[in-house]
């Protein structure tokens, strides 16, 4: 085979592997979808999936792919598009939950990059998984108390943190650690070289 045709052919596997990962990233975007619209009623809060699905996006994709992928979510909410809890708009940046909407993408970033490349211990992906659902409440909660009491004007912060935050963490843990196991399971499938 000439050089040229090497560098053709390397040329057409490099699409081909780019063209898979944005096949990925989109099948994430949807499924934050979906996750949006399954809800739980809770007071303050709705009870979502989101937390979970932006862990495995950065555990099966890794940390640019997989924060990509969010981001594309969250863009699509800010133009406008009704994929957020509470539909969608530029103006959805003043909403208490957007804080943790923001923190998906940095959730997904941290698990993809402690989970890193090649095949993570299981360890390593729990970690991983449970890193990120910790930086996801990191960036959500302050965002959340900062316009509950500097733009909705409300007292109270303290006890508004934990009724409408801090509930919802142990079942986002469990989420986080079932979805390491799933990621576990699923990896090798997703990335067959490794």
């Amino acid at each position: 085979m000439s050089d040229i045709n090497r560098e053709k052919n390397g040329a057409l596997v490099r699409r081909g592997v780019k063209a898979a990962k944005i096949a990925k990233c989109a099948i994430f975007v949807v499924l934050m979808v979906v996750a949006t619209y399954i809800q739980i009623p809770f007071p303050f809060v709705p009870l979502t999936f989101q937390t979970v699905v932006a862990v495995l996006a950065g555990l099966l994709l890794g940390a640019k792919w997989g924060a990509a992928s969010i981001a594309v979510y969250v863009f699509m909410g800010l133009l406008g598009l009704p994929v957020f809890t509470g539909g969608g708009g530029f103006s959805y940046v003043l909403n208490l939950t957007f804080g943790y909407t923001i923190g998906f993408i940095v959730a997904a970033f941290v698990s993809g990059l402690i989970a890193g490349s090649g095949q993570p211990t299981l360890l390593r992906t729990m970690i991983a998984a449970i890193c990120g659902f910790l930086v996801n409440y990191a960036v959500g909660i302050p965002y959340f108390a900062i316009i509950y009491h500097f733009y909705m004007h409300n007292s109270g912060v303290w006890q508004i943190v934990v009724t409408g935050n801090l509930i919802y963490m142990p079942k986002d843990l469990i989420l986080c650690v079932l979805a390491a196991f799933l990621a576990r399971s699923v990896r090798k499938a997703i990335h067959p070289k490794i």
